[in-house]
Formats: structure tokens, C-alpha cells, sequence
């Protein structure tokens, strides 16, 4: 194990150059918020030129006026971001939300899940949807017991039209464990996977799912273990191999994962190892790396650069129907950006 962290930590410092028209476009998607931080963004795609982002905000993460907000793009400008969700529950009590995720399935709603509780040891999943490409949305509902939903990163829709939600758990006696969540009639049940194996003791949470043309699946997830640690599946999400290594370092900071529609697979991560007897390291650089075989990783672009304690973190990525390729992510805990890339520049 302590070999394959070395290796991911002694790989190249500087990203492959590329070429200065990569990033069509890079913008915040607010400059000022009613509340100090924010965290965890998700993009969508919901029309031609029109995007839908969300994120948490409030005093500071785990504090119970935090809440969803949502923004949407339209023709080219960023709406003003409006709360959608909170944790108020009907005791009066308000809990915390947490890492919103949303998924925009062929010919439904859109869908925005999201998390509520304390902590995530005990927090539950909740969904809403909006049928107007994120002007207003449905009444939340709590997803049932032991379904959690999408815990960082999108959904997918397989060949056959079943929805294969990533997920996971955390801060429990089992540790940190990846599972899956599918549902074959558009939202309605879900059924749960058994916890992905851990194989040489890897604790992974917050997955992304890739596909590959041979009809497996990938599942790349963080850890706490200094790499992001990969998983197959043959069979459609039902069953996944024990987690290994990829050859890019993780400082225990969430990933997403795209597969691109010329077949190659993109990850947005933060290239940067642990710190020195430490299980988590800086949130600094931000960066793109590219994949054909989902085994063999180059790292091609950098986001960000500069140190910042805060970080740019917990990227979230979508391909749109025009090609393009959107992230976002947390810049300095402060705001959301917004960068397009034209990944035929890559």
C-alpha cells in the first residue's frame, strides 16, 4: 500500500501545457451572498445555453442555517442564486443540509437530492424536483430508509434506462464505505447495493461513475488513504470489484468523474498528497486529468494554483449537448466558479 501512495505523491508537479483556448469561459457565479461560506456545487444541464447550479451556504458547514441555493444560466448570465431547501424540521428544530446533487434523466424532471442531519453519521437523504428547468421545485421528501441518494456526484442513466446513483457512507463504526443505489422505474424504489469490498483497506466515499465501451463501469472515489481508488463492475452496478489505486494522488478532498462522448474519460481532482502525519492534505491545485483506459491517468490542465487554505474544492462536471465540458467548484469557501473547457483543445 505505503508504495502506491508514493507513487501517486512523486508524480509530476506542473500539468502538461495546454493550449491557452482550453478554458472558453471562467467566471463566478455570484460575486456576493447573504452568508459568509459555501460548498459543494453541482451543475446540470436542463435546455440548450440553459445550466442549473446549486450548493450549500450558510455561517460555516455543519451549522443549522445552512441551506441549498440554486442559480441558473440562462443565455449566458448567471440568475441571482435563491434558497430552495433547508433542514427546518416540524419540531421547529433546523438541521444542517448538506452536498446537494443534481440529475437531469432524459424526459423527466429535474431532480435535486441533497442531504440533512447533524453530521453525516446521521444524516438522511431528501429529493425535489422541478419541472420548469429550476424556477421553483416540489415539496422535499425524505428518500426512504437506508437510501441516502447521490452523496456528492451525479447519477447516470445505463443502457437500459435504470438510474445507478452513487453513494456512500461515513463517520460510522463500519468506516467509510462506497455503495450504490439503483432504480429501474425513473426515481419511484430504489434498491441498495452491498458496500463496495475495500481491498487493501481503502476508506472511499463520494464515487463518480464512468462507462467504457466494453459495457463495464468505473467508480473512482476519495479516500483517506492519499490516492483516488478505482472500482469495475460487470453487471450494470450490481456487484463492483474491491477498490485499487489510480496513479493520482488524493488529499482526502472530494473528485468527479465524466466520460467524455469521444470515449475518453476526464477527472477534475486535486493533485496534491497528505500532509506530514496527517490524513488530509491542501486543496490546492485544482486540476483535469485524462484517461483512455480509465487506468492510465495524464494530468492535462491546472484550474487553480495558488495556495489558499480554504482550497478549490469538490469539483463537480458535466459534458453539455454542444460539447462543451462545465466545472464547478468551491473556490476559497467563499464562492462558486464556473469554468467551460473545449476538451478538443485537450
Amino acid at each position: 500500500m505505503k508504495s502506491l501512495f508514493a507513487l501517486a505523491l512523486l508524480l509530476p508537479i506542473a500539468a502538461s501545457a495546454a493550449p491557452t483556448d482550453v478554458i472558453v469561459r471562467s467566471e463566478f457565479i455570484f460575486e456576493k451572498a447573504p452568508y459568509p461560506s459555501c460548498h459543494a456545487s453541482t451543475i446540470a444541464e436542463v435546455g440548450p445555453g440553459k445550466l442549473v447550479a446549486a450548493w450549500f451556504g450558510g455561517t460555516k458547514e455543519r451549522a443549522p442555517d445552512v441551506g441549498i441555493w440554486v442559480a441558473r444560466c440562462v443565455d449566458g448570465r448567471w440568475t441571482e442564486a435563491i434558497e430552495v431547501a433547508n433542514g427546518l424540521q416540524p419540531d421547529g428544530k433546523r438541521e444542517p443540509t448538506w452536498n446537494p446533487v443534481l440529475f437531469a434523466p432524459p424526459d423527466a424532471p429535474l431532480f435535486l437530492f441533497y442531504k440533512v442531519g447533524p453530521s453525516p453519521s446521521k444524516w438522511w437523504g431528501v429529493v425535489t424536483t422541478s419541472a420548469d428547468g429550476g424556477k421553483t421545485w416540489s415539496k422535499p421528501t425524505r428518500l426512504p430508509e437506508g437510501i441516502l441518494g447521490p452523496i456528492k456526484n451525479k447519477p447516470v442513466v445505463l443502457a437500459d434506462g435504470t438510474w445507478l446513483s452513487p453513494s456512500s457512507t461515513e463517520g460510522n463504526k463500519e468506516g467509510w464505505l462506497v455503495h450504490f443505489e439503483i432504480s429501474r422505474d425513473r426515481g419511484a424504489t430504489w434498491e441498495r447495493t452491498k458496500p463496495v469490498p475495500q481491498g487493501p483497506h481503502f476508506d472511499a466515499i463520494q464515487p463518480s461513475v464512468l462507462f467504457h465501451a466494453d459495457g463495464r463501469l468505473q467508480a473512482i472515489a476519495r479516500t483517506r488513504q492519499g490516492v483516488n481508488a478505482q472500482t469495475w463492475s460487470k453487471d450494470g452496478g450490481k456487484t463492483w470489484s474491491p477498490l485499487t489505486a489510480i496513479d493520482l494522488p488524493n488529499p482526502n478532498s472530494g473528485t468527479d468523474a465524466v466520460t467524455l462522448a469521444d470515449g475518453r474519460q476526464l477527472l477534475v481532482y486535486n493533485h496534491s498528497g497528505h500532509r506530514a502525519n496527517e490524513a488530509k492534505g491542501d486543496r490546492w491545485p485544482l486540476d483535469v486529468a485524462l484517461s483512455r483506459d480509465g487506468v492510465h491517468w495524464q494530468r492535462v490542465l491546472t484550474l487553480e494554483t495558488e495556495p489558499n487554505k480554504a482550497g478549490y474544492a469538490y469539483p463537480a462536471v458535466i459534458q453539455t449537448r454542444d460539447g462543451l465540458v462545465h466545472i464547478t467548484y468551491t473556490w476559497d469557501r467563499t464562492r462558486i466558479k464556473h469554468v467551460v473547457l473545449d476538451p478538443t483543445k485537450l
